[in-house]
Formats: C-alpha cells, sequence, structure tokens
C-alpha cells in the first residue's frame, strides 16, 4: 500500500519499450564519451580513489540535470548527440503525461477532486519539471562510501527509469533498508515532501538511498514533477480535519530550506 511504503512500481505505464531501451543506451554511451573522465577527475581531486576510511559529505556519482518547465534547458548541455536530445525531450513528455495521470488517480485514492494536485502545484506560472540523469559506476570498496546518501525527495512526484541489471536502491521501511530491484522497462514511482504535506501526512515521502557495487554501472534517470516555485503547499482541507499535522509554505521556500538539511535525519 502507498500509505505503508511511499513507492511503487509501474510496468504499464504507456512508454513505449524501444524508447526506453534507445535512453538507457545513449544515457551509456554519453556517460562513457563525456562524463566518465570528469567523474574520474573528480575522485583524484576528492582523494577518492584509494578509499581508506568511510566517507559521509560525498556520492559516487556523475550526474547531469535537465530543465523541461517552465523552461527547457535541453539545447544548452554539452556534447549530446541530436539523436539523444530528441529522445529524452520525448521521454520526458511522456513522463510529464503520466506524473499528471498518477497525480489524478491519487486525487481520487484520497478523496480529492479530480484536478485538485495539479492545480496546487500550477501555481501562477505552472509546474517545475526536470531530470537528474545519473551514473553510479562501480566502486572498488562499496561498504566506505554511498552512490547517493540517504534523503527524502523534496518535490513533488518523482519518476524514476533505473537500470535493469545493476541495482543499488533501497528504501527505509520500519527501520530496514530494503532494496527496490531492477525491473526491465518500469517506472519507479515515489511521492516527495510536498505530498506528504498535502495529504497531511496520509501519504509519506520516505527515505532512500543508492548503495554502491563492486561490479556494474547503475544508471538511473529520475524526472521530478514539482510544484512552481510561487505554489502555496498546505494540508488539504478535507484531509486535515480540526488540526493540521504540517505548516503552510510557499515551495521555493521550501526548497531553499532543503538545500542545506537533505542528508539530515528526516523530522517532522
Amino acid at each position: 500500500c502507498l500509505c505503508n511504503w511511499g513507492f511503487f512500481e509501474i510496468v504499464n505505464h504507456g512508454l513505449p519499450y524501444d524508447l526506453l531501451d534507445n535512453v538507457e543506451k545513449m544515457t551509456k554511451e554519453h556517460y562513457k564519451k563525456s562524463m566518465e573522465q570528469k567523474f574520474n577527475d573528480m575522485l583524484k581531486s576528492k582523494g577518492l580513489e584509494n578509499l581508506e576510511r568511510e566517507v559521509e559529505d560525498v556520492d559516487w556519482e556523475s550526474t547531469f540535470y535537465l530543465r523541461h518547465l517552465p523552461q527547457s534547458n535541453l539545447h544548452d548541455i554539452p556534447d549530446m548527440s541530436d539523436e539523444y536530445r530528441t529522445a529524452m525531450k520525448d521521454f520526458a513528455k511522456r513522463l510529464e503525461n503520466l506524473a499528471e495521470d498518477l497525480l489524478d488517480l491519487l486525487c481520487e485514492n484520497l478523496g480529492l477532486e479530480k484536478g485538485y494536485l495539479k492545480k496546487v502545484f500550477h501555481g501562477t506560472k505552472g509546474p517545475t519539471f526536470g531530470t537528474k540523469v545519473s551514473n553510479y559506476p562501480s566502486c572498488p570498496k562499496p561498504e566506505m562510501i554511498k552512490g547517493l546518501r540517504a534523503h527524502t525527495d523534496a518535490g513533488g512526484i518523482i519518476l524514476l527509469f533505473q537500470d535493469d541489471k545493476v541495482s543499488g536502491l533501497q528504501l527505509l521501511k520500519d527501520g530496514d533498508w530494503i532494496d527496490v530491484p531492477p525491473l526491465n522497462h518500469s517506472i519507479v514511482i515515489n511521492l516527495g515532501d510536498q505530498l506528504e504535506v498535502i495529504t497531511n501526512g496520509k501519504y509519506k515521502s520516505v527515505m532512500h538511498r543508492v548503495v554502491t557495487q563492486e561490479e556494474g554501472n547503475r544508471m538511473s534517470i529520475a524526472s521530478f514533477y514539482n510544484p512552481g516555485s510561487d505554489a502555496e503547499i498546505a494540508p488539504a482541507s478535507s484531509l486535515a480535519g480540526k488540526e493540521s499535522e504540517y505548516p503552510s509554505f510557499v515551495f521555493d521556500d521550501y526548497m531553499k530550506l532543503y538545500a542545506g538539511v537533505k542528508f539530515q535525519p528526516k523530522e517532522p
């Protein structure tokens, strides 16, 4: 149940499998061609090639960010082939539509009127939507460093297309770290802090992390469908009853706060 887990995985999502295969292939090629050397340089600059002790303030990951809404930066990313850009544009548009469909399904589950969540996310300028493209290269000493430290996601609804062979994603459930196993052509969905607030805690934004692996380079493409910067976030009145567990705030203010506390223990 979503109330208990905060994560679910979908296979019948409507995205063509050949598009997903293409995106995966080109993402891995792009890492090899344009990102791998930068990652190795980062390891050297931070003295991480020979890990001798546990490192808790760095992530073993290579990433770049694509913005889609309100404005795309797809043409500003260096070294992307035209074919890769075209595929990512198509992929992002389909995920944007899927995110909006899922928000309406969540409304139905919660007893909110259809379109309620989309309206809240819209603010005055429309939602923000972007993609973090990550690679987690093989790590000689996985016990010494995380691919991505434990955190909750700040935003709204997150749609993850992950490697179908190399695992690493884990979520925290009742004090234990549980693997989210790779499943070919699936999209993993999780909910961010904004949906926990809007649902007054009925749905939880769950701590998760990426563990490094000794073998294999794990690909992760996480798309974040978030409220617009000026969207006012508060528990839905029908779910809050007389007393709300959560404050009201403007999304942009929340993001400024989150930047400083992302990897700290989660507080109410």
